[in-house]
């Protein structure tokens, strides 16, 4: 297990997650759905070993497709991130938000959680200290022994459809989910 993620369920946030992503989406080659019409229908959590950068990956679903949407929080600017947006956060102020595929802790957490056959990490609400529920189970294939596992990783962002990269994967990361009450496996990152 990747750690534990502390997560502030009764802060405000402004804009919201989905507001900030609503402006960034439309610009991505990979979304082909509608800005106006996003809903967060699972999500799961990494752990910054350094417990500095938020690591939030969500799946949001827009126009009858569900997008992988992973991103960081930091507290400060990351030169060289693709920066989403900035929001106010009631409880740890101003955070910047960056596509993850452009942040190296992302990066270097899920090639760590691919080679090593780990997991998401487990998710605790901050206010009462209570365990939270992952909607999505995350885990990595692990490599086997000998083969180098420093390869490039590539994050999967349309869930629904096929990718001809994870038969020659070195390693994958898959999520175990339910979705308008059908449960799914889908391929999140494959390591080359």
């Amino acid at each position: 297990m990747s750690g534990n993620a502390d997560v502030y369920t009764q802060a405000t946030l402004s804009p919201s997650k989905l507001e900030l992503l609503a402006g960034w989406l439309p610009e991505q080659s990979w979304f082909a759905g509608d800005a106006s019409d996003l809903e967060r229908v699972a999500f799961f959590r990494f752990v910054d070993p350094d417990g500095e950068v938020g690591l939030d990956s969500m799946f949001i679903a827009s126009g009858g497709a569900v997008y992988h949407v992973p991103v960081t929080w930091r507290a400060a600017e990351l030169e060289g991130g693709e920066l989403i947006g900035t929001l106010e956060h009631s409880a740890l102020g101003t955070r910047w938000c960056y596509d993850a595929t452009t942040d190296p802790v992302y990066v270097a957490e899920v090639v760590r959680v691919i080679r090593e056959g780990d997991t998401g990490s487990d998710i605790t609400n901050v206010e009462t200290g209570e365990p939270l529920p992952a909607p999505a189970e995350v885990t990595g294939s692990g490599v086997t022994p000998g083969v180098d596992a420093q390869g490039q990783v590539r994050l999967v962002r349309v869930l629904d459809a096929e990718h001809e990269d994870t038969h020659a994967a070195r390693g994958l990361l898959t999520a175990s989910w339910t979705h308008e009450g059908r449960e799914r496996e889908d391929v999140l990152a494959v390591l080359r």
